[in-house]
């Protein structure tokens, strides 16, 4: 793949002189090398240099210079020629790849694009309702494609354009109503600050998510009204079971699905060993493909990334994002080339001349030699099985260093004993009102963290003071992880009101931790089941 720029005063590009290359991205040197008498299709790869050279770009155009290397070969606009060339000088190609990000000058991809007339991939223009939240759902609408309800407020320097009221634990935009849980997004589909808002009933509050910082989504904040300055969009929550769909489709035929804890959860972000956000297959349903080709279709985007929710027995589209990859697929990223590459050359190969049939592809049965002659036929099924007939065991444990868990475990003899078993309904009364209590203590240090911080964000930040405020975060991870806990274990000692039916229900262990290293005293740490 080429990286191509025009020099001052060279001779104009022609199509069968393709830009010359001041560094190579992409190699095709192991390709065959193509007939003399072919001439090659020119991709160009028109975005910022770090979309365009980003690892899934440069693996998916790979692939296509290896299964296409005798018809296709690539080129990618330099950042600087795009930035600050004007469109005559930028390199020619027959087929453009371009899309929008931070900064990048969409309408002059626009105007190079009525100038040259290449084959485009992804509508330019259509990427400009991208940008709106409100033409999104517009498009979604014209398209049948199940969407949130919503209301728009509006305000600018001309005035405002609709009515808000709020009130409680509701709100009335233009005469819709929102109950309390309900989304706040900005307009703007660029700006990632968007807040869900919680009834009183639950506390109240809001949970504000934001562009992934560290590992960090989104974070829980007191304050239960509404902006008042600048545009947004109210829509109604779906409760989605704590997952988020992605979407990423190629064409109107092919989409692929991954599912990641939704960031309004608990803000913590789940990666693997490797720091990649932890993703989950996900297989779509007959009506989910449909919704992906009119996604597709609706806006233009052959290559096209949304989210998708799924509550109450329907799938509901929340967001598009356009131009979008997978992070980690090998299969992903050869399938998507060879679409890629056949929807090129389908457009393509009867303009240029190329002497082109549609090859092999992976989703065609394989020609298998079968004494019954070249058909699939089934020899066997080989099945492994096991009984579900057990009930599984249902155990928590908990490391507490809280003295109070100590006195509690010497008061039954624990020194001696070396692990204490509680069954009776007093004894189970005493874990329950501690578990209570450092619940309660928890939740007070919560909110006190959280008044810290709206003041660390409010004052103008040295780098003492960003440090600390990084502590703070650090601490309110830790409160959110302790709550959590204690709440759960107060949740299954609260779950029977009876107290004489604990004792049939539950056993509760304390022992000293042997398993966290010598540094730590037995007598230090105690470790409770439940």
């Amino acid at each position: 793949m080429k990286s191509a720029a025009p020099a001052d005063g060279a001779k104009p590009q022609t199509r069968d002189e393709p830009a010359s290359s001041s560094s190579s991205s992409f190699s095709s040197a192991d390709a065959p090398s193509p007939p003399s008498n072919i001439k090659r299709i020119i991709i160009g790869i028109c975005a910022m240099r770090r979309k365009a050279t980003s690892k899934p770009m440069r693996a998916i155009m790979s692939k296509i210079l290896e299964y296409y290397s005798d018809y296709m070969d690539i080129v990618v606009f330099p950042e600087e020629v795009i930035l600050h060339e004007p469109v005559e000088k930028w390199p020619l190609c027959d087929c453009l790849i371009s899309f929008h990000s931070s900064e990048f000058p969409l309408d002059k991809a626009i105007e190079y694009e009525r100038l040259r007339r290449p084959y485009v991939i992804n509508d330019l223009h259509r990427q400009y309702d991208l940008l709106d939240r409100r033409k999104v759902f517009r498009t979604l609408a014209r398209a049948g494609v199940e969407h949130p309800r919503h209301g728009v407020m509006i305000r600018g320097k001309d005035g405002d354009e609709g009515e808000l009221k709020e009130y409680n634990d509701y709100i009335e935009v233009n005469g819709m109503v929102f109950n309390k849980p309900f989304v706040e997004k900005p307009l703007s589909a660029e700006d990632h600050n968007i807040y869900i808002y919680y009834p009183s009933s639950v506390g109240g509050g809001s949970q504000r998510l934001f562009r992934k910082i560290n590992n960090r989504s989104s974070w829980y904040s007191n304050t239960s009204t509404v902006r008042r300055e600048g545009s947004y969009i109210y829509e109604d929550f779906i409760p989605a079971d704590g997952t988020d769909v992605k979407v990423y489709a190629v064409g109107p035929y092919y989409a692929h699905a991954e599912a990641r804890k939704a960031p309004g959860l608990d803000g913590k972000v789940e990666r693997d060993s490797d720091g990649k956000e932890v993703r989950y297959p996900v297989i779509l349903s007959n009506k989910e493909k449909i919704i992906a080709r009119k996604v597709v279709i609706a806006f233009g985007q052959t290559v096209c990334g949304f989210d998708l929710l799924r509550a109450n027995g329907k799938s509901y589209v929340c967001d598009v994002n356009g131009f979008s990859f997978v992070k980690t697929s090998t299969k992903y990223y050869e399938d998507t080339a060879k679409i890629l590459g056949n929807t090129i050359l389908r457009r393509l190969a009867s303009s240029m001349s190329l002497p082109w049939e549609v090859p092999y592809q992976a989703d065609d049965p394989p020609l298998v030699s079968t004494p019954s002659g070249k058909i699939m036929e089934l020899r066997c099924v080989l099945a492994v099985i096991r009984h579900g007939d057990r009930t599984p065991k249902q155990k928590m444990k908990v490391v507490v260093t809280d003295e109070r868990f100590f006195d509690l475990f010497r008061k039954y003899d624990g020194d001696t004993k070396k692990e204490i078993k509680m069954k009776r309904p007093t004894q189970l009364m005493e874990v329950l009102a501690l578990a209570r209590a450092i619940l309660q203590e928890n939740q007070k240090r919560r909110n006190d963290l959280l008044v810290q911080l709206e003041a660390c964000e409010d004052a103008h930040q040295n780098r003492r003071q960003s440090a600390h405020q990084a502590r703070l975060e650090h601490e309110l991870e830790q409160c959110d992880e302790a709550i959590k806990r204690w709440d759960q274990i107060r949740t299954v000692l609260e779950m029977y009101k009876i107290p004489p039916s604990y004792g049939s229900l539950y056993v509760v262990k304390m022992r000293p931790n042997r398993f966290l290293g010598p540094a730590l005293k037995p007598t230090n740490l105690v470790a409770l089941g439940v």
